[in-house]
């Protein structure tokens, strides 16, 4: 796959002539934050970050994700943390959108380039700092690992995209495809972060409902969405949450690819209790 493009948002503030209407929505069963409510006013900072802001795009809440968050952060030159991430049980996967971003673990650096992709197992202790000198923005899923007797936690793992084959849907000849980072038959991982692309005029043909939560961020084109009874348009820079068995479907109408960075939560049983 060639002239991959991923969007990354860039802050700023809207001017007071800009109409109030857009295309953010908030429902039981999905939500939109589209790529235009990503401004200034609405970021977040952390504790130990330097140099640092992040639009949080979904968190654990009543009536909201469930069993993840995602942030979309920004480092500028020098900046990062020696402290990320707080939460010992918590497993993380990045993915650059823009810039270059290098993380340590185990003494060893990282140096990821835009598309590349790492799976952070908890308690690893991992850094992460920008060295060079323009701003980097890259997405942080966040999922606190649930341990299984007998299994294994996950090593942490770097790779790119592009030194990925996409696995295309059966039937579809290769107009639906997902690139997978982590093998879908290794149970010791309980979610999936994946990237899916449709070619123009492909389509989901069906509504899929099934347990799995998504978090979906459109790296590239736009679309026509089936989220529950409604139709969505969504573009590059968009985002949208869905809620365990939130029917979806999709038609990409082109006249480029759509694709975007998709969440789920996996290979493990369903809670019968309480979190």
């Amino acid at each position: 796959m060639t002239g991959r493009s991923y969007y990354a948002p860039q802050g700023g503030a809207p001017a007071q002539t800009q109409l109030l209407t857009d295309r953010a929505v908030f429902t039981e069963s999905y939500a939109v934050i589209p790529k235009g409510v990503m401004m200034d006013i609405v970021t977040s900072y952390l504790p130990f970050w330097e140099d640092t802001r992040l639009w949080v795009l979904s968190r654990p809440l009543s009536g909201f994700a469930e069993t993840f968050s995602q942030y979309i952060m920004e480092v500028l030159p020098g900046g990062g943390s020696d402290r990320p991430e707080p939460d010992r049980s918590a497993e993380g996967a990045l993915f650059v959108v823009e810039g270059v971003l290098t993380v340590t673990l185990d003494g060893q650096n990282h140096v990821m380039q835009p598309g590349g992709f790492a799976f952070l197992p908890p308690e690893c202790g991992w850094t992460v700092r920008n060295r060079s000198d323009k701003p980097v923005r890259f997405h942080w899923v966040r999922k606190a690992y649930e341990f299984v007797d007998g299994l294994e936690v996950p090593k942490a793992f770097f790779v790119n995209e592009a030194d990925i084959a996409p696995s295309p849907m059966p039937g579809t000849e290769g107009k639906w495809a997902t690139t997978r980072f982590v093998d879908p038959a290794d149970l010791r991982h309980d979610m999936h972060v994946t990237i899916v692309t449709f070619e123009p005029g492909a389509v989901i043909p069906f509504a899929e409902t099934h347990v799995m939560e998504h978090g979906l961020y459109v790296l590239e084109g736009k679309a026509v969405y089936r989220l529950n009874q409604d139709w969505v348009e969504v573009e590059a820079g968009d985002y949208m949450w869905l809620r365990a068995f939130c029917p979806q479907a999709c038609y990409a109408g082109g006249p480029g690819r759509f694709r975007y960075l998709l969440y789920k939560d996996v290979n493990r049983h369903m809670k019968l209790r309480p979190r």
